[in-house]
């Protein structure tokens, strides 16, 4: 338990809005501010402004698929395009959600709607947003199926999932594309489980014909070994849980944690979930070093990302 001495407590100040003013100065007020979420979200973009100026830092993103849907994807495509990460993992849905969004459109829905109309006439739900079902998986398969041919007819048998992201960003060349930008600034994006998504199906449906078509995971575990054995020091920006989470905080255990890290979720810590535990939870299992600069942000990231990283681009003056 940390001894708290009174003179060394900051007091808490009101957060004050002078005209002409930036959205990190306005994140420098509620760095001040003293309570709750605010504090914390000041913290976070603190952390990551310094993880940023560390030219030893190897910095890895981490992401879940359901923010793609959004229009958070640009948020993430602008990160990716400014080359402020080394890594990325994430999961199949990403990759799914990106290429839809990219072959066709999603549309503004809402929580509330009949799920059963919505099945009868061809749409699912993601939330409150609407994908029309045929701009998801039949797409997927229209456009994957060629895709996957050409590869094969290339000679290529294996891929990790590092390449095949790389191959899809190179095929797809859309520059509203998070794979796009991964593909063109060499950022290697992780996907731990490929085979639950779309994409993964259609890699599977292409091997059902062409059995000697594989996806070797073990070469994206080779290549995350390397960049950790080889890291001077490593930070994270992780959104929500899960595997792509989990792998991130895994992988870095092997040089003794994290040095920087921020994370962003909505879960609750009471039922000892992976997704609810706070960063500091990763301490006691040596994924997060105990002197690590690291805050947890409760908060929903479509809400949070777009103030974050606005504020880091103005800070890191990128």
């Amino acid at each position: 338990m940390v001894k708290m001495e009174l003179s060394d407590l900051r007091p808490v100040r009101d957060i004050e809005l002078k005209k002409p003013f930036s959205i990190s100065e306005i994140i420098d007020e509620m760095r001040d501010a003293g309570g709750f979420v605010g504090r914390n979200l000041a913290e976070g973009v603190e952390i990551l402004t310094d993880m940023m100026k560390n030219e030893l830092c190897t910095k890895f993103l981490s992401f879940p698929a359901a923010p793609v849907a959004t229009g958070l994807r640009g948020i993430l495509k602008e990160a990716v395009r400014l080359d402020l990460f080394d890594v990325i993992v994430t999961t199949c849905g990403t990759l799914d959600h990106d290429l839809a969004r990219s072959w066709g459109d999603y549309y503004e829905g809402s929580f509330d709607l009949d799920d059963r109309v919505l099945h009868e006439e061809g749409y699912h739900r993601l939330g409150n947003v609407i994908v029309p079902r045929e701009a998801y998986g039949p797409m997927l398969e229209k456009k994957l199926q060629p895709f996957f041919k050409g590869l094969y007819d290339e000679g290529v048998r294996e891929l990790s999932s590092v390449e095949l992201c790389k191959r899809l960003g190179e095929y797809l060349k859309d520059e509203r594309s998070i794979l796009y930008w991964a593909w063109k600034n060499g950022i290697p994006i992780v996907i731990p489980g490929l085979s639950d998504g779309a994409v993964g199906s259609q890699v599977w449906l292409f091997s059902q014909i062409h059995r000697d078509f594989k996806i070797d995971i073990l070469k994206d575990e080779q290549l995350l070994s390397e960049i950790i054995f080889d890291a001077k020091s490593t930070g994270a920006l992780i959104i929500g849980g899960g595997i792509s989470k989990h792998h991130v905080l895994w992988w870095n255990q092997f040089r003794g944690g994290l040095d920087y890290a921020v994370y962003i979720t909505t879960a609750v810590e009471y039922d000892g979930s992976l997704s609810g535990a706070q960063i500091k939870e990763a301490i006691s299992w040596g994924k997060v070093k105990a002197r690590a600069r690291q805050v947890t942000i409760h908060g929903e990231a479509t809400a949070l990302l777009p103030f974050m990283v606005a504020a880091l681009i103005e800070k890191a003056d990128l």
